[in-house]
């Protein structure tokens, strides 16, 4: 309870609008810990600042994701193959270092869903940095990439921005009672990502 508490009194602290922008620009690329653990604190700690704590977060999904993106197209083998063998199943691009065998995936994908891949992986736990990097790598049109994100990462957050907003009190009171629950929660949400990702 007292850590709990900690982070609440911390994430009042109008830095911290920084801090879940930073974290957010870091979950599009690498991190595996979903922008909502750190969008809950600040909300829930002081509601009025749901409007800026969105905000932080889909500017820095959208950096992010940009930054994803640029490491597929220059930086594939370098980075882009790490970070894809670490969040994509073997099984989806059995040889990350195949560039032919993941444009194809990328194809496949496209094909299928269009434009609608973007905003699945927006908007649910598929991990979003696999395919921003792939993207890069395909040089994917990167305006589309980017408006589309932009638009599905930002409402996704605006729905939680609004839901922690309206229910502040409640969400206070869960989040000191079920914080361990909730934050193992969360890692289980994004390990779900990982199962949906090698069954589409």
């Amino acid at each position: 309870m007292k850590l709990v508490n900690k982070i609440l009194e911390k994430s009042a602290e109008p830095w911290y609008t920084w801090v879940v922008f930073a974290m957010t620009v870091c979950e599009s690329i690498f991190l595996f810990i979903p922008p909502e653990v750190f969008m809950t604190p600040a909300i829930v700690a002081e509601k009025k600042r749901a409007v800026s704590i969105t905000l932080a977060a889909a500017f820095g999904s959208i950096v992010g994701g940009a930054i994803a993106y640029m490491i597929g197209y220059w930086l594939y083998d370098m980075m882009g193959t790490w970070l894809i063998a670490t969040f994509a199943s073997p099984q989806i691009i059995p040889d990350v270092t195949d560039h032919i065998a993941v444009q194809n995936m990328i194809d496949n994908l496209l094909n299928k869903w269009g434009i609608w891949m973007i905003a699945i992986t927006a908007v649910t736990p598929i991990p979003y940095k696999v395919l921003a990097i792939c993207l890069g790598l395909c040089h994917y049109p990167i305006l589309l990439f980017l408006g589309v994100s932009a638009i599905f990462r930002t409402g996704r957050f605006a729905i939680v921005g609004f839901l922690l907003w309206r229910f502040q009190k409640h969400a206070n009171m869960l989040i000191k009672k079920y914080s361990w629950q909730l934050t193992v929660g969360a890692i289980v949400f994004a390990l779900l990502g990982l199962l949906i990702i090698t069954i589409i």
